[in-house]
């Protein structure tokens, strides 16, 4: 058994300068992943002393790089939003549904990243608040949460919206709770054509504003963008966890996650990586994929996002501006509405789902704990400032620490 452990970082210091050699054309924003990556909890980094109160262990820390396309940095922040999340649940169901975009669109974002995924939101937002607020269908005022994934199991390019929705919804004047049928929330079907509707159409308006482009011109776009209005587009709408927490829990994996973590690398010689992945074709089997060393990082840098894009965003009554008097508002209509209160008592526990990824970082008092005695908590003693460094992403040599 392999017990070498190899990470992103490993290989972003090995073979970053190549790849940017080679693809001189790679934005700044993505040399910049790169560069944060590779020093990540490095001497580069600068660092702190750090003594356990219990059993007087001294050891020296380096600093993240808090980048959110770093592995090794979404831990803290993951548990952070699912505690938020959490006080603010209803005692409802939740629906997870998610909208994604077909082939010929989602090759569009590879050029147009910002103009196409915030197409994608814009329309799978307005898709759930137009079918929910439809008397033949729920008829009702939604809120919810959506995260935007780029990828799939093999970091191919995948843009899919996940989607975290309340089973129910406000009147339209905002008086009582109108619940959802318990295992039924929308009609896929009819979330599918609104969703491929309203992007198509606001990709028409950003190519017709000049926002949008294709190396094959407007004419070709236009032909693209009438193709796909032809076929149809897949929205799935996942049944019900046992309770909310376990949804939240489930749906936190997706909000702070990079392309790949860490635990899914497995090999990196000769020039190539090699990584697991999830076959959901034959039966959602555990298989590995080898690939060169620039390939993979091209992969994965295909997933970096603009610049200060927001991929967690909030609609409806769990919009940012007035949620919590709305979500109030939510909880005064569901306290008059006796079978939404009838559900079975929700369990609080968390409990793992069954294809629950194993890339969990432990949380902010596990990561605190002493090493040594195993009770104990480290706390900080000194810090040191970040060394200048020029931008290169060549191994980073580690630093004589002064504990004196």
């Amino acid at each position: 058994m392999n017990t070498v452990t190899i990470e992103l970082a490993d290989i972003v210091r090995d073979y970053g300068e190549a790849y940017l050699a080679r693809y001189r054309a790679t934005s700044w924003h993505q040399r910049r992943v790169l560069l944060d990556i590779a020093r990540c909890r490095t001497a580069a980094m600068g660092g702190h002393v750090e003594v356990c109160a219990a059993c007087g262990l001294v050891r020296n820390a380096y600093n993240s790089c808090r980048n959110r396309h770093c592995p090794k940095c979404l831990g803290s922040a993951r548990e952070r939003w699912a505690q938020a999340r959490e006080a603010e649940l209803l005692p409802v169901p939740y629906f997870h549904v998610v909208f994604t975009l077909p082939p010929e669109i989602a090759a569009l974002a590879l050029a147009n990243p910002k103009v196409v995924y915030d197409s994608l939101f814009r329309a799978a937002a307005g898709a759930l608040t137009t079918v929910a607020s439809d008397p033949k269908h729920l008829g009702a005022k939604i809120g919810f949460v959506a995260v935007l994934h780029t990828w799939g199991q093999k970091l191919d390019h995948h843009p899919h919206v996940h989607c975290l929705v309340p089973g129910g919804g406000l009147s339209p004047k905002g008086e009582r709770w109108i619940p959802a049928r318990p295992e039924f929330f929308l009609p896929v079907r009819v979330l599918s054509r609104v969703f491929r509707g309203k992007c198509l159409d606001l990709l028409s308006r950003a190519a017709r504003d000049g926002q949008l482009h294709h190396a094959g011109g407007r004419r070709a776009l236009t032909r693209r963008l009438a193709r796909s209005r032809r076929h149809e587009w897949v929205v799935y709408a996942k049944p019900p966890f046992g309770g909310p927490v376990q949804v939240v829990r489930y749906l936190a994996r997706y909000t702070h996650r990079v392309a790949i973590a860490n635990r899914r690398i497995v090999g990196l010689a000769d020039g190539h990586v090699t990584f697991r992945y999830k076959d959901y074709a034959d039966g959602n089997q555990v298989k590995a994929l080898t690939l060169p060393a620039m390939a993979f990082l091209q992969r994965f840098l295909t997933h970096v996002l603009p610049a200060n894009f927001i991929r967690i965003r909030h609609y409806g009554f769990m919009a940012n501006h007035g949620r919590a008097q709305h979500l109030d508002q939510c909880r005064a209509a569901l306290a008059d509405v006796t079978h939404a209160l009838a559900m079975s008592p929700v369990d609080l526990s968390i409990q793992q789902p069954p294809d629950m990824d194993p890339d969990r970082a432990p949380d902010s008092f596990e990561r605190d704990r002493c090493p040594a005695c195993q009770t104990g908590h480290m706390m900080l003693l000194r810090r040191y400032a970040r060394p200048f460094l020029a931008p290169t992403i060549p191994p980073v040599p580690q630093m004589a620490w002064n504990t004196s």
